[in-house]
């Protein structure tokens, strides 16, 4: 019984060489072509959300990278996220609220014109920025691998941020002329969620085709300029008609 015993328990010899070589695939039955598995018509096959979880830190640090080299050795700083919106709307407000008198359905010109290019601004940023980033980030792509998502998440994260910081101006105005809340003020943080989402979604598909096709970056100013005028940002929703 010992004897047994003991035989079962040693493990098996390697196989000869001979068995070995007869095992090997052999040039022969290997294809003429190498074979390539194509997923990317899969849905989501290019969105893996563990490995975007596990680069959370990556995102966070090309956020403040490009916060940085945005206002990096500028006078003011970041200041101009609140100068840019804040000039624009002294500008609408006096052409279109004083001299062509657009209707603003009772609010105040100065909260009316902020309220609209508050989430323009960070709209047309994010794509414009988006869109340039994988062309801009190139040095970066070609020496370490990382989800190339990120990239245009961060430029669109960067411009989230500076949104967070202009709407302090928007909360200054609501004060000053003793606007009231309602119940409406809970649908904000579902629209702030789609615009950067929309934002998302064309920057990191402008982002692939400026790779291949740089006409991106000159169609895409005359794009937003027209978007621009089509959306309801210096005259309400009241003057556009129904149908």
């Amino acid at each position: 019984m010992v004897e047994s015993t003991l035989t079962e328990s040693i493990p098996n010899e390697p196989p000869a060489p001979d068995e070995q070589r007869e095992s090997a695939p052999t040039l022969s039955s290997l294809p003429d072509k190498p074979v390539v598995a194509n997923y990317a018509d899969a849905p989501f096959s290019g969105l893996d959300l563990q490995e975007l979880w596990t680069h959370r830190e990556l995102l966070y640090f090309l956020i403040w990278r490009d916060i940085k080299v945005r206002y990096k050795q500028t006078a003011v700083g970041a200041a101009w996220v609140i100068i840019q919106p804040l000039l624009m709307m002294l500008i609408f407000a006096l052409f279109f609220g004083r001299f062509l008198r657009v209707p603003s359905e009772g609010f105040p010109y100065f909260v009316f014109f902020y309220c609209g290019l508050l989430p323009w601004t960070f709209f047309s940023n994010a794509v414009s920025l988006g869109s340039m980033s994988l062309v801009n980030s190139s040095h970066i792509i070609n020496k370490v691998y990382f989800p190339r998502v990120l990239i245009p998440a961060a430029a669109v994260g960067a411009g989230l941020v500076d949104l967070l910081i202009a709407s302090t101006i928007l909360v200054g105005l609501s004060i000053y002329y003793d606007i009231p809340l309602t119940r409406s003020i809970l649908i904000l943080p579902v629209l702030i969620f789609l615009t950067v989402f929309l934002a998302l979604a064309i920057g990191i598909w402008l982002a692939a085709f400026t790779v291949k096709y740089r006409d991106v970056r000159h169609a895409l100013p005359f794009v937003l300029q027209v978007w621009f005028v089509l959306t309801p940002i210096i005259y309400p929703m009241s003057a556009v008609p129904a149908k």
